[in-house]
């Protein structure tokens, strides 16, 4: 039965590492059996750096999920972000023997080809996703099999990573005595806990807001259309209220979780916050409205950021659905509207509840952890009609093609472990109308000169 299967995904993020073991119910959805947190002190920007500190903290986080949900873990699913996370188009092609009708196994071997691809130096690739296919000079199909044809032609979404990144991610997870099922990009992860396939089909882009990158994934026709991660999130925040209000970072973090809005025509005026000194000071006051300030001139940044790659492109003018933020970011006051005014796009927070049953454990029905949850979703979500599996290498793995409709090599799973997973109908919001990137007002714009020298203006910075 497919409540007897169990999967347990790892998410080893900027600020904490988490994991979840879940299991599905007699309904279809999914229960939380037990989750584990530890807080992340080797991993900056989604890389890992320090991997002992890594590996102590994946072990506290596997010990809590194993003490709650009273399951040994052996097998898990991970995700992988960062900076050094590239896409790419590409079109491959294959010569059959015969005019004979395509099968599985001729979609297998055009994938397998795109696998083979040469990278830059120090990256492989970790997802082939096919955008459609050309069977001799019939195009635009999204399932070849069953046509007949001698030249099948395909293009394809390809995602790399950096190796070096890749294998501390092997080597942490070994080191905690476990083992991969499979490597996924977060971005994805997130998409298959949040998104709905009706919003996929009309256009979509889903914003991850995590502690040390900024994911995007945008989807059209159903498929993903682009990837990329940035390396900001809410830890810029942060690093931008320490310095501008002058407290420790411990406060400033609280600061932005418990006073923080996206905008600041929004704060009291007159509303003071006072924070304790330090020892043998007097405690400090920060003025709310001065904290939206910063707050929003930094998050604008963001996401006039995040909406230049969307534009670059070409997708700003598809995205039918709108916007949908997630990650721990976007639960900062006012995002939801700011988000809204910059890119034009009709914008919602996203939480991991439509493929959620009851659990006692309700906080993982929040945005941050949108990621985790799709992890475990990943074990029961059949991506594809896969038929061929590839061993998983901890050199260079050959991870699976997300959102494929044919065969592709994979790391293996359990086969307990996989499973369809339903997505609930929702209808798509119509298409608004989508602005030039930058075509903030002259509110915004004012709010960013008067904190220039608040900003810290990482985008350029190449020492990360």
């Amino acid at each position: 039965m497919q409540q007897d299967k169990i999967v347990v995904g790892l998410d080893i993020g900027t600020t904490k590492i988490c994991a979840l073991v879940g299991r599905k119910n007699e309904f279809g959805k999914l229960e939380i059996l037990g989750m584990g947190k530890a807080v992340s002190e080797g991993v900056s920007r989604g890389i890992v750096l320090n991997i002992d500190k890594t590996v102590d903290a994946i072990k506290r986080a596997i010990r809590q999920a194993e003490e709650q949900s009273g399951i040994s873990i052996g097998l898990v699913n991970v995700g992988i972000a960062g900076q050094h996370i590239k896409s790419l188009q590409h079109n491959g092609s294959i010569t059959r023997n015969s005019a004979d009708t395509i099968g599985p196994d001729d979609v297998n071997r055009l994938t397998q080809d795109m696998y083979r691809l040469v990278t830059q130096p120090g990256s492989q690739i970790i997802h082939v996703m096919p955008q459609d296919y050309k069977v001799d000079y019939e195009e635009g199909i999204a399932d070849p099999v069953g046509y007949e044809g001698v030249r099948l032609e395909g293009n394809f979404h390809i995602i790399t990573a950096q190796s070096t990144a890749i294998n501390n991610i092997n080597k942490c997870v070994t080191k905690a005595g476990l083992e991969i099922a499979d490597l996924i990009l977060e971005p994805l992860a997130s998409s298959m806990s949040i998104l709905s396939e009706e919003e996929k089909e009309a256009g979509v882009a889903l914003i991850d807001i995590g502690g040390g990158t900024t994911d995007l994934a945008v989807f059209k026709d159903g498929i993903i259309r682009h990837a990329a991660v940035l390396p900001f999130g809410g830890n810029i925040i942060t690093q931008d209220i320490k310095v501008g209000c002058n407290v420790a970072p411990g406060q400033a973090e609280q600061l932005k979780v418990k006073f923080g809005k996206a905008i600041a025509q929004e704060a009291s005026d007159y509303e003071i916050v006072s924070i304790p000194g330090l020892p043998n000071r007097p405690p400090k006051e920060v003025s709310l409205k001065n904290l939206a300030y910063i707050i929003e001139a930094r998050m604008s940044e963001i996401m006039e950021l995040v909406y230049a790659e969307i534009y670059r492109m070409g997708l700003h003018d598809k995205l039918s659905a709108g916007i949908v933020l997630t990650g721990g970011g976007s639960q900062l006051q006012n995002l939801e509207q700011l988000t809204d005014y910059i890119t034009g796009l009709d914008t919602r927070i996203g939480y991991p509840n439509q493929h959620l049953g009851k659990s006692r454990i309700e906080a993982v029905k929040s945005p941050m952890y949108a990621t985790t949850v799709g992890l475990v979703l990943s074990g029961y979500h059949s991506l594809d009609e896969r038929q061929t599996r590839t061993p998983y290498e901890q050199e260079e793995p050959v991870i699976p093609a997300y959102y494929a409709p044919q065969a592709a090599p994979i790391m293996p799973v359990p086969a307990e472990t996989r499973a369809a997973v339903p997505a609930p109908p929702a209808p798509a919001p119509t298409k608004p109308k989508a602005k030039e990137p930058g075509a903030a007002s002259r509110f915004f714009k004012d709010i960013i000169t008067r904190t220039k020298g608040l900003l810290i203006d990482d985008y350029d910075d190449k020492s990360y």
